[in-house]
């Protein structure tokens, strides 16, 4: 199944995807999560890949989901956060299989805060469930995508509200690299806003690289039609840098 082989950085100016972001991009196929041909996104742009990160739906395939991203939070964060929210809904299986993987995988306890869509009146009451912000944690917010970054600023409000703890980031399956309100992707947006580094476990520019004409399971996913029909869509779509 494997599409290539463990890579590192050559150096400071240069990053090399890492063996786990390799596995991730097969698994985002494998799961079909990852997917390729004709579609719309949600702002109307019509796409030559989609991720639908919905399609995530065994025990199997959110152990290893939560492994993937508390790799990737251990390399961008280290060990200086004490806490995951994920935003309801897909955030909260993310920060849940996320949080057991760094414990077990990695040695890192951290505590899981999650939302309701709706606060609650009755019982404990409030908007929050699970660890219960004092106000000197660490947190990094969990999310599947950023599409326009509304999701992160309904988070960044709540959290203010909620004794205010020191959001130190926000970590993403998949950037895009599209641009989002300017010239700038979404992902940018946020992180020049909140001032905070905002991270994915791997970019568009990441599977072209690990997928072109390298077939998978005995199938080439992005051949020189596609790469090109990608390159055509992040022409139109992305970001100076894609």
């Amino acid at each position: 199944m494997c599409i290539g082989t463990q890579r590192h950085k050559e150096n400071k100016s240069k990053f090399i995807m890492q063996s786990y972001q390799l596995e991730f991009i097969e698994f985002l196929v494998t799961s079909d999560v990852l997917t390729f041909g004709d579609f719309v996104t949600k702002s109307g742009r019509k796409t030559p890949y989609f991720i639908n990160t919905g399609k995530y739906r065994t025990g199997e395939q959110l152990g290893q989901l939560g492994r993937f991203y508390a790799s990737a939070l251990i390399d961008y964060f280290g060990r200086d956060f004490d806490n995951l929210y994920g935003p309801a809904y897909k955030g909260i299986s993310l920060a849940v299989c996320a949080s057991i993987a760094l414990h077990e995988q990695h040695g890192h306890n951290v505590s899981v805060t999650y939302n309701r869509k709706e606060a609650k009146d009755h019982g404990e009451g409030g908007s929050l469930i699970g660890h219960k912000y004092s106000g000197g944690e660490n947190v990094v917010i969990i999310e599947d995508v950023i599409t326009a970054g509304t999701s992160v600023r309904e988070s960044v409000d709540l959290l203010r509200a909620n004794n205010d703890p020191n959001v130190v980031g926000v970590i993403v399956s998949v950037d895009r690299m599209e641009r989002g309100q300017g010239e700038l992707s979404a992902i940018q947006e946020i992180g020049q806003e909140f001032d905070v580094p905002v991270h994915a476990i791997i970019t568009i520019k990441d599977i072209i690289e690990a997928l072109h004409n390298q077939p998978l399971d005995g199938m080439v996913h992005i051949d020189d039609t596609m790469k090109t029909k990608i390159e055509e869509y992040l022409t139109q779509y992305g970001t100076k840098h894609a």
